[in-house]
């Protein structure tokens, strides 16, 4: 059996392999568990969030986290950045959730202990964040992959239309957004108004939330510059 961990995009594999439950992660707010996902002859571990294991929280609708999870993924795949593993949406053995690549991790390493050397690397973690609308960038969620990238893991709170911006990542604020970057929050703008990714989207997410997306997207073009924190709680807790 082949080992696909090193795989840029094993969506395939995710989508229609057999799952094999291999344990809980401890520490998840929500029931999240460790998976290999076979089909006889390739194999890759990922993680694993059923609907059925989801917190209620009052600033989102009940049972769509896992939805948000793969949105995330495919707003990431029109923009080019940040890196996300690879999220599909589909049934599992404790029913219906998302199923992401695991990314083989240095444990010690996240945003607050990476940011003085790789600083740049988080800017387009950061502009995707407000286009995501993500109230929930911990440092923690950004993970030093074994390939030296860096990857952005845990969106299960972002596309809210009543939860704020809230994340560790402020050091640009007030900054140019890099001009590649504007490029690609252009032509994803307009795909969020009409055509296959507002159509994967909105499979995912209600139309308020796609067009609450769209408008993220059209805000910052016009402003060119990251935001600053808003009013009321702009951190998320814990903070790792």
């Amino acid at each position: 059996m082949t080992d696909v961990r090193a795989e840029a995009e094993p969506v395939d594999l995710l989508a229609e392999g057999e799952i094999r439950l291999l344990g809980l992660l401890a520490g998840a707010s929500n029931h999240t568990f460790l998976v290999e996902v076979a089909d006889g002859e390739r194999s890759i571990q990922a993680v694993y969030k059923p609907r059925r294991g989801e917190r209620p929280l009052w600033d989102f609708p009940k049972w769509t986290l896992h939805r948000r999870e793969v949105a995330a993924y495919r707003l990431a795949e029109g923009l080019g950045w940040p890196a996300v593993p690879a999220t599909v949406l589909r049934d599992g053995p404790a029913g219906v959730g998302a199923v992401q690549a695991f990314v083989d991790a240095d444990p010690s390493e996240h945003f607050f202990t990476l940011r003085t050397l790789r600083l740049d690397d988080f800017r387009p973690v950061a502009a995707f964040d407000v286009v995501a609308n993500n109230a929930d960038r911990k440092s923690g969620h950004c993970l030093l992959g074994r390939d030296g990238r860096i990857w952005s893991i845990d969106h299960g709170l972002c596309f809210g239309t009543r939860a704020p911006l809230r994340s560790v990542i402020w050091q640009f604020a007030g900054t140019p957004v890099p001009d590649d970057l504007l490029g690609d929050v252009r032509r994803v703008a307009g795909e969020l108004r009409s055509g296959p990714l507002r159509e994967a989207m909105a499979e995912l997410l209600s139309v308020a939330e796609v067009d609450a997306t769209a408008e993220r997207a059209e805000a910052l073009l016009a402003e060119k510059v990251f935001p600053f924190p808003g009013a009321g709680r702009t951190h998320p807790w814990p903070l790792v």
